[in-house]
């Protein structure tokens, strides 16, 4: 399935790293943590992305038209000006960048990649969080479902949107609840083409995600196992520890 993954916000609350670039690019043992997401995904067998830029859009396009150039040992004759460099492991992946807007909203990014997308389901990520979910268990829950968007839920303090639910069925999603603590929307999300009927222009936001619940066509995937976002500095920090460590929680992959 295609991979649209959400790379254009400002990441205010992480300024000290994200006034020279975007979120998805902040670092996590060495690579941004836009790669550790398309590692995880890939390890599933997802290998088409769609990047949906937008702060500093520029920032990304340059990392993966050097991508392999950066990643290798390099030797150079500066008498002849030759050029030689060692082979790298290649990624099979494909990888859209599709500059959405500097202003547009989280659904209406969305909303720009609908003719790429085409008339079939696809997977959303948000470009700031990591787990260790299953994504192919997601998929089987949400076609079992039959309905037009699945979220994963996981536990965390309420600066996030919490979701009640009854069963799998997601009956109210409140975005960033004052207090209070439950299943929050981790994201990594199974999406169809009826959503887009949803999606006005650029200023939608995927608080719209609040009128699918009401209409009974969201469902929630609880995921028990790792989930963290980066949305700070402490958070950033914290996945580096772990990532230096050797016991990354969202390091599925060889």
């Amino acid at each position: 399935m295609k991979v649209v993954i959400l790379c254009g916000g400002l990441g205010t609350r992480l300024r000290e790293e994200t006034e020279y670039r975007p979120k998805p690019m902040v670092l996590i043992g060495g690579r941004p943590i836009l790669w550790h997401i398309m590692k995880h995904y890939a390890h599933f067998g997802h290998n088409e992305f769609f990047c949906a830029l937008g702060y500093k859009g520029d920032v990304i396009k340059s990392y993966f038209y050097q991508y392999y150039d950066l990643d290798r040992d390099a030797t150079i004759d500066l008498a002849t000006g030759a050029v030689t460099s060692r082979a790298v492991a290649r990624e099979a992946w494909r990888v859209h960048l599709i500059d959405t807007g500097a202003k547009t909203n989280t659904a209406g990014r969305i909303l720009r990649l609908r003719d790429q997308l085409g008339n079939e389901p696809f997977l959303l990520a948000y470009g700031d969080s990591v787990s260790n979910v299953d994504i192919n268990a997601l998929i089987a829950f949400h076609k079992m479902r039959g309905k037009t968007v699945t979220i994963t839920v996981t536990r965390s303090p309420a600066r996030f949107g919490e979701v009640t639910l009854q069963d799998e069925f997601v009956k109210v999603f409140e975005e960033k609840p004052a207090r209070g603590e439950g299943w929050i929307n981790g994201g990594f999300m199974v999406i169809e083409p009826d959503f887009f009927e949803y999606l006005e222009d650029d200023s939608t936001g995927l608080e719209i995600l609040a009128k699918v619940a009401q209409d009974g066509r969201l469902t929630a995937y609880r995921h028990p196992g790792y989930w963290q976002c980066m949305d700070t500095i402490r958070d950033k920090e914290r996945l580096d520890a772990e990532w230096e460590s050797g016991r990354a929680g969202w390091k599925i992959w060889d």
